[in-house]
């Protein structure tokens, strides 16, 4: 087989899956959705940090991972046994991986929705003012310790 040919196919390739990653999240960013970083593994060092977007969708905050190929969400938050730990400014190397003049809310989830008993997530102020206000909107006797 001709090289000319297999790097045909390989350039192909590429240029359909940056195409694939282009479309979905400009579908995420038109349906709603807020630039959002999002990590499980809590490492002081600053790594771990994963950028998307997220969206509401009712009881839920749907996030899709930036580079990823999954047609659904990378990860579905519940509000149900959601609780604020801790909020902070990004610190060292994380300002790189987050986006500009992000504020990082640590979030307890005794629910168990989110696969990790704490997670943090990196919003713009505004951003984070919408999520705050989600988080705290739910109908009565929802959260116990907004009851």
């Amino acid at each position: 087989m001709d090289i000319t040919v297999v790097a045909g196919a390989v350039l192909v390739l590429v240029v359909v899956v940056l195409g694939w990653l282009t479309v979905r999240r400009l579908r995420a960013l038109r349906s709603g959705g807020v630039h959002a970083a999002f990590r499980t593994r809590l490492d002081p060092s600053g790594k771990g940090w994963h950028l998307g977007v997220g969206r509401y969708r009712g009881d839920e905050f749907v996030w899709f991972r930036v580079a990823s190929l999954r047609p659904g969400p990378d990860r579905v938050i519940h509000r149900s046994g959601l609780e604020i730990a801790e909020r902070r400014e990004p610190s060292g190397t994380e300002l790189y991986v987050m986006p500009p003049g992000s504020l990082v809310l640590r979030v307890s989830d005794t629910g168990g929705s989110t696969g990790a008993p704490e997670i943090e997530l990196a919003m713009s102020p505004d951003a984070l003012t919408g999520f705050l206000s989600w988080l705290e909107s739910a109908p009565p006797g929802r959260l116990p310790w907004a009851s």
